[in-house]
């Protein structure tokens, strides 16, 4: 017999971590990424304004056999023309929606196929309806047969969005950026601002955006200008978020950095003797010749931590240019950091997305977001039915849950 409930960290850690431990097996012969959570099975979802994480037991021992994590937010999910504004333009707004998400999906290999996984996810669905969530979306591989199958064969998910993981290799060296460019930090308040005013009307957007800047993982906002500008001229030059938004540089660009690496760690494992050693040799040499400015590739192959980068925007003809020194600042402050890679997280079509470094290889092009509909009423005006809305060119990926 199976019995769901809320995980308990008292007395389930141990259980919890053994299960994550003989889930992370991979193929024999290839490279497979596994995942050190630091002790805190809830560290993906803690941050998040409303969570819930649910175990399966199996028999008189109530062995644990498998877990599931879940979280919910509001977050922008279409745009309406606010007729009642007093311009004469219409105002464009953004239509909100309490949305949940699944993640953390794991059943021991020993107990799959007896439908433990489809327990849990329907236990966890029925906890997103009690708080009023309206839509449910989980984030698999392509290639992960076995969760598209269960979620879309079983669950009634539907494919929705196809955004790309890029991620670039720390290197040993400082990454320099374009003297051409001035990168100013901005101070939460600001941040949140420009966000507001800007890209309250990107999808996904959380409605909470002040407590992700203000979360103590997020390590900054950077807005990129050109040096000459007026917003370029140094200390004292920012004019707040509304003033510079009604008076723009030619090109401009914002990023926000999150501090993964203090909530879970990475490793590589799976790769040949032959792999190593190259890799090493590649670090030794960007370490003993940094001004070469030679990639190289990080150790990898021990737990080794990431920041993310998000909120990723920008206007003008330059924007692509401001987003690449925006992005060489947070590789510098990864490297400071001591983290091992750089990621992000945009959609498919990205327009900005060509000024982001990243290696094709530790990259994933196709991420798969799978979406549900739980609920008939809508918040905020009727969008219709989002699982059959068509993708922007942009979508704001939340770092709380990456």
């Amino acid at each position: 017999m199976i019995v769901v409930r809320e995980y308990d960290p008292s007395r389930d850690l141990a259980s919890v971590e053994a299960v994550e431990r003989r889930c992370e097996v991979g193929p024999s012969g290839k490279l497979s990424l596994f995942t050190d959570l630091l002790g805190d099975p809830l560290c993906r979802i803690r941050h998040s304004p409303s969570f819930l994480m649910l175990v399966a037991e199996m028999g008189t021992e109530k062995e644990i056999v498998g877990m599931i994590r879940g979280c919910i937010k509001t977050v922008t999910c279409g745009i309406k023309l606010d007729l009642n504004h007093k311009s004469q333009n219409d105002t464009v707004k953004s239509l909100y929606t309490k949305l949940a998400y699944v993640l953390g999906l794991r059943v021991s290999p020993s107990h799959r196929r007896q439908g433990i996984g489809l327990k849990l996810v329907k236990m966890m669905e029925e906890w997103f309806r009690q708080n009023d969530a309206e839509y449910s979306y989980i984030a698999t591989e392509n290639d992960n047969q076995a969760s598209v199958n269960l979620f879309t064969g079983k669950c009634g998910y539907s494919e929705f969005r196809k955004p790309s993981i890029l991620v670039n290799p720390v290197y040993a060296h400082i990454v320099n950026v374009s003297r051409r460019v001035t990168i100013i930090k901005l101070d939460p308040v600001d941040a949140e601002s420009l966000y507001r005013l800007r890209f309250s009307t990107t999808e996904f957007f959380p409605r909470d955006i002040d407590s992700v800047l203000n979360n103590e993982l997020s390590l900054g906002t950077f807005v990129a200008v050109p040096r000459g500008s007026c917003y370029g001229s140094g200390s004292g030059s920012w004019p707040g978020s509304a003033k510079f938004l009604e008076y723009p540089p030619e090109s401009w660009a914002v990023l926000s950095v999150w501090n993964c690496k203090d909530s879970f760690r990475l490793e590589v494992r799976g790769a040949s003797r032959l792999k190593r050693v190259v890799a090493k040799t590649t670090r030794v040499v960007d370490k003993t010749l940094p001004f070469l400015k030679l990639p190289s590739i990080p150790s990898v192959f021990k737990p080794f931590g990431l920041h993310f980068m998000y909120g990723i925007g920008g206007e003008g003809p330059q924007a692509v240019k401001m987003v690449k020194s925006l992005c060489g600042h947070a590789h510098n402050l990864a490297k400071e950091g001591g983290c091992g890679v750089l990621a992000t997280e945009v959609a498919g079509e990205e327009p900005l997305r060509r000024g982001i470094p990243h290696w094709k290889v530790l990259s994933c092009e196709e991420d798969l977001w799978c979406i549900k509909r739980l609920g008939e009423d809508y918040s905020d005006g009727g969008v219709g039915d989002w699982t059959n809305s068509s993708p922007g060119a942009s979508i704001f990926v939340d770092p709380r849950e990456f």
